[in-house]
Order: C-alpha cells, then sequence, then structure tokens
C-alpha cells in the first residue's frame, strides 16, 4: 500500500473519480481518495484495507468495487451512502489517496501514484485532521475519551476493527 497526499482541486466530481478509475484500471491497483479531515493515520487506512480485503475474501463484502469496500473499513460504516462522507468532494481538497496492488505489485502501486501527482499537490496531511471532524463522523463523546487510555486515532482504529463484530 502507499499513500499520495496533498491537495486536489476538484472542479467536476465524476470526472475526478473517472481519472481515479482510469488509473487503477491501467496499473491494476485499487485506488481510493479520501478526505484528510477524517483519517488520523496510515494505520488507520491500513487496518481498513485489511479488514476489507478478509471481508473480500470470506465473500462478506458489501460493495462489489475493493475500493469502495476499503471506504466503508475506513468509515467504519456498512452503508456505502453514508462512508461517502469521508471521501472527496467538488472544490479545494487535503486528500489522502491510497493505492494498493491486490497483487502486491510495487511497481504498479508506484506507476499509479506518479499518474496521480498530475492530479494532487503532493503536501504533507496524513494525520492532520481535523477533530471535531473525526469526533462527530465517528460518534466519539467527551466521556468515551476519558474513559480510555488511548486518544481519538485509538478509537478510530477500534471503530474500523468493530465494524466485524457488528455485521
Amino acid at each position: 500500500m502507499r499513500l499520495l497526499d496533498g491537495t486536489a482541486t476538484v472542479d467536476d466530481l465524476d470526472t475526478f473519480l473517472a481519472t481515479l478509475d482510469d488509473v487503477a484500471e491501467a496499473t491494476g491497483t485499487t485506488v481510493q481518495a479520501f478526505d484528510a479531515d477524517y483519517v488520523v493515520s496510515a494505520e488507520h487506512l491500513e487496518r481498513a484495507l485489511d479488514r476489507a480485503d478478509r471481508a473480500i475474501a470470506r465473500g462478506e463484502n458489501v460493495a462489489r468495487e475493493r475500493a469502495v469496500e476499503v471506504l466503508c473499513y475506513a468509515a467504519g460504516r456498512r452503508q456505502i451512502n453514508r462512508a461517502l462522507e469521508m471521501g472527496v468532494s467538488e472544490g479545494e481538497n487535503r486528500v489522502i489517496v491510497l493505492v494498493d496492488s491486490p497483487a502486491g505489485d510495487d511497481e504498479a502501486e508506484a506507476a499509479a501514484v506518479e499518474r496521480l501527482r498530475d492530479h494532487v499537490e503532493e503536501a504533507p496531511v496524513l494525520g492532520a485532521y481535523d477533530e471535531g471532524t473525526v469526533r462527530a463522523f465517528f460518534d466519539v463523546s467527551d466521556a468515551e475519551i476519558s474513559a480510555v487510555d488511548g486518544d481519538l486515532a485509538d478509537l478510530v482504529l477500534e471503530r474500523v476493527a468493530l465494524l466485524d463484530v457488528e455485521k
């Protein structure tokens, strides 16, 4: 898995998503873009990818496409429509783009990232999430944060892991 983070200006969402699909198809990779405000860490996306692959292998996936299944796990939601909130939107976006080759092809991942650089201006946004957005999206209360040893990022990782239990 590789992550490309930075900013992207999305004039037309359908065109931007078609570009991601074209890159994925041309390189044999999975490509999914996230709004950086919702992504707490690289581990967040690594865990989502792992859980999505496990669900697909077991035939328990809710999405037909691997990229959408990853999005659902990253969002901690089985409903695709609700998970889409974590994706990019039209306008200026701080983005994190996940690129992964299901076959483990590092060269394909590198080629995909290279092609995506035409659409993402690289900048260090990974880990610079919006705490209020994350807390609201993942429904994390003050009481929950004060009751655990970890922090907000740990609670989000727990939400990703618990999605399997909630099925």
